[in-house]
């Protein structure tokens, strides 16, 4: 009986060691690079459409691929920098004014909280311990408040960082787009005819499930984006496209969401006296909630071949096994393994 730990499976066994390893100190700096590859994958079609159906040489389809991408990105830019500078100058200048209003509104709360217990006749360490412990933790969110101003600083020094990344990002997208069907090639010259139809069938279903799967998540966001800034507009449109953003990013943390922004937010307002708004952004983070909980299993199974239902699963034990990351494997590796399956490469043939 040949002994299994021969040389070409340790080979394989340390090559496989060498590849994560690799993409464990690699991966975490190579954000541009990855964004720039997915991106090119998006794009791609559109190279191909020009070049096939409208017989334009690639290297012209690839050019008008990428400047159409640039305009856009451009504009949305634009747009966004101006609207999003002009009210992030609005909220420092108002800065020292939302404090003030907090400071009384703490102010007012506690001699509200005073005629209360007294007339509840509390002893009076009791009424000094439940006034300690409340302003203590209203205290706590008032620095939170303060905290952000302690922050512009730094995201400003970061702005250089974040240009170096972006020129990567877009010299990165431009060379893949370039050399996709040149790097395809390439990993199929070093398999077996058999190895690389199986290869091609499972590649193919796993970059359409992903692709599908950022589609579906992008389409969920601009449904909450959407949704965020018609309501900020109606109810505070002096901070309505900064607080939409700021919300539309913080919603693709899995079961937080756009609560980490709005319940802070709202409760500030409770605080400071304003119940109507308060309770607008209370019922806007619940309506928000409600949609990506309720649209996301149903648009992400359409997107990545899935069902509902197993998307929900998938989604909920990769959330409850890895954390934040669980959010994106599980449903990858359910399909994955599905592809695998179709394709061969794992056979599951029994009955009980």
């Amino acid at each position: 009986m040949p002994s299994i730990f021969n040389k070409k499976v340790l080979l394989r066994v340390l090559g496989v060691l060498l590849l994560l390893l690799g993409a464990y100190y690699i991966l975490p700096v190579s954000g541009p690079i990855i964004a720039a590859l997915i991106t090119a994958l998006f794009l791609s079609p559109g190279v191909r459409f020009l070049h096939e159906k409208w017989n334009i040489k690639r290297n012209i389809s690839v050019m008008i691929v990428f400047v159409l991408f640039l305009l856009i990105l451009a504009l949305c830019g634009y747009f966004v920098t101006t609207q999003l500078v002009s009210q992030v100058i609005f909220f420092i200048n108002n800065l020292p004014g939302y404090v003030s209003e907090l400071n009384e509104a703490l102010l007012s709360l506690q001699s509200r909280i005073d005629s209360a217990y007294q007339s509840m006749n509390l002893p009076p360490d009791t009424i000094n311990q439940i006034n300690e412990q409340i302003i203590n933790g209203l205290n706590s969110y008032r620095d939170a408040l303060l905290s952000y101003a302690d922050r512009i600083p730094g995201v400003l020094a970061s702005i250089p960082g974040f240009i170096i990344s972006l020129l990567v990002y877009l010299i990165a997208l431009f060379l893949f787009l370039m050399d996709l069907p040149r790097l395809r090639r390439k990993m199929y010259s070093f398999m077996k005819e058999s190895t690389a139809e199986k290869f091609h069938f499972m590649t193919s279903r796993l970059s359409y499930v992903i692709l599908g799967f950022f589609k579906a998540q992008f389409l969920v966001s601009l449904i909450i984006l959407a949704v965020t800034l018609v309501s900020l507009y109606i109810f505070t449109p002096d901070v309505a496209l900064l607080m939409s953003i700021l919300i539309w990013v913080v919603d693709f943390i899995p079961i937080i969401g756009s609560i980490a922004v709005l319940a802070p937010w709202s409760l500030y307002h409770f605080i400071a006296g304003d119940l109507l708004l308060g309770t607008q952004l209370m019922v806007l983070a619940i309506v928000l909630l409600i949609i990506r909980r309720t649209v996301e299993p149903k648009v992400m199974g359409s997107h990545i071949g899935l069902s509902a239902l197993a998307t929900l699963i998938s989604l909920y034990l990769g959330l409850s096994v890895l954390g934040v990351v669980g959010f994106i494997i599980g449903p990858l590796a359910v399909i994955a393994f599905t592809s695998a399956r179709e394709a061969g490469i794992i056979k599951l043939n029994f009955k009980i």
